[in-house]
């Protein structure tokens, strides 16, 4: 990348129709948050759910912000504070829209090939996992985490220097429509979609509905650009569809079908890795995963016809996706001292939805114990499933069963129903928040026990997984630390 700033003065008022009131400081980022604002940042005073971010220019500057952006009929309010970018809107946000506008500007300059990610599971893995391997072939930049949303993705392009070679950008959506004017200030050259399953099902009407909503992405296709289409989806003809509706210049398919054009001939899970024989577009290529698990093999598919439709490296990719770890929460894995042995902990508590608890069990159900150890899951309630809600937490039992999980603790009034159908020798503990099993959690493990922790983002499963590691000591690396609980 050059040593030139992200944004030169006259960029940020050409871009936004903005003023700027004082000298700035050379921007060299963006950010809407304080507490991560880094000297360089710009910061914008976007107004969120319960504070306004114009409450926070002065601790921005203080910081070292480039410089604020705030709404022209505030900026009085700041005079001798420090550089601000006045904008104008008489709307709801002003800064949220002079931060839209430099995202479309950021898009505009940059002459780099653009992949965006949707799908009901697997968005933020694949996205990192695309990220991985471009990295290694050219500038490349991504989202942070999970900025997939109305800020998020605008907030990502206005980061994005003009010289970035590969672009990687996650799009997300809980709603209908929600996925069409981000797709748009995308533009991508592909898009992918990971895959269908009933998530946010509570906002549609049916799986059909989703697969509508998740097709938008490829409204915002360049022309000419490529779909990505998981082969293996009861909903591919729907997604089909929308790509033939679309810019699209073309539509390759992945997935363990007879006809997809990245398929797996045969996926081999082992406790610390994936090893998947595949044929790309006809050639044959085998290929190790650092991040275990069928679900994330099955996704590496769709990474590989991405790095295919842009016309990078796919061997050098395939290599690679064997150092490739798992983001935190998604399925990190930690060892752990436990009394006179060791441990094993999964931590998989960003989200939670049926498909990826699921795959989450039949991960736990490949890995190792020792000669006395039990696979345990500690679950917590899935989110927006509207009045299938209870069931789909009741069926999970079958799951529980057929992965031979040992013992569950359940976390939500949601899962009690999945520990009522669990038989009395599986059932730990039930609680109604991630506090009241925690303790129980932390008596109950011995050596050689594997334990995995999952549930939707807003019931904190994050504090077991905080309350494991600090009580039971983390031993060295766990792909290098000879453990009971894997082999």
């Amino acid at each position: 990348m050059s040593d030139a700033p992200l944004w030169t003065p006259a960029a940020l008022e050409s871009a936004t129709g903005g003023r700027l009131i004082g000298a700035p400081r050379a921007v060299t980022g963006a950010s809407i948050d304080t507490r991560s604002l880094e000297p360089g940042d710009l910061f914008f005073a976007i107004r969120g759910e319960a504070r306004d971010g114009h409450d926070f220019v002065r601790a921005a500057l203080e910081k070292g912000a480039g410089a604020a952006v705030v709404a022209a009929a505030r900026a009085n309010e700041f005079e001798g504070v420090g550089p601000v970018l006045a904008v104008p809107g008489e709307g709801e946000d002003p800064a949220l829209e002079a931060m839209r506008r430099l995202g479309l500007a950021a898009r505009a300059r940059t002459g780099a090939a653009i992949v965006a990610v949707t799908g009901s599971v697997g968005k933020t893995g694949t996205k990192e996992a695309l990220r991985h391997v471009l990295s290694a072939q050219g500038a490349t930049h991504a989202s942070v985490a999970s900025y997939n949303n109305h800020w998020g993705v605008p907030l990502t392009l206005a980061r994005m220097a003009e010289q970035t070679r590969f672009g990687v950008f996650e799009i997300g959506m809980n709603h209908g429509a929600e996925i069409l004017p981000l797709t748009a200030m995308v533009r991508p050259d592909v898009a992918l979609i990971t895959t269908v399953e009933p998530v946010h099902i509570e906002h549609f009407r049916s799986l059909s509905a989703i697969a509508d909503a998740k097709g938008e992405i490829f409204s915002g296709l360049k022309p000419g650009g490529v779909a990505v289409i998981n082969r293996d989806n009861a909903n591919y003809e729907r997604l089909l569809a929308h790509a033939h509706a679309s810019r699209a210049g073309r539509v390759i398919t992945f997935g363990e079908h007879a006809a997809a054009d990245v398929r797996a001939n045969r996926i081999l899970t082992r406790p610390d890795v994936s090893v998947v024989d595949a044929s790309v577009m006809g050639v044959p290529l085998t290929y190790q995963l650092g991040t275990p698990g069928r679900h994330v093999a099955m996704n590496s598919l769709g990474v590989l016809a991405c790095i295919h439709a842009l016309g990078a490296d796919l061997a050098r990719a395939a290599l690679s996706l064997a150092a490739l770890k798992p983001p935190v929460g998604r399925g990190e894995r930690t060892a752990l001292r436990v009394g006179d042995g060791e441990a094993f902990l999964i931590d998989e508590s960003y989200n939670a939805n049926p498909a990826s608890i699921r795959a989450a069990l039949a991960t736990l159900a490949g890995i190792e114990t020792g000669a006395k150890g039990r696979r345990i899951a500690v679950l917590g309630d899935m989110k927006e499933l509207g009045a299938a809600g209870e069931t789909l937490h009741r069926e999970l039992a079958d799951a529980v069963a057929g992965h031979g999980i040992d013992l569950v603790f359940a976390v939500g009034p949601l899962m009690a129903h999945l520990f009522e159908a669990l038989p009395m020798a599986v059932r730990g503990t039930a609680a109604p928040s991630a506090e009241g099993v925690t303790d129980a959690v932390l008596a109950t493990l011995r050596p050689g026990d594997a334990v995995m922790v999952k549930g939707s983002n807003s019931m904190r499963m994050v504090r077991i997984v905080e309350a494991v590691k600090d009580r039971y000591a983390v031993a060295p690396d766990p792909r290098e630390a000879s453990l009971n609980a894997v082999r």
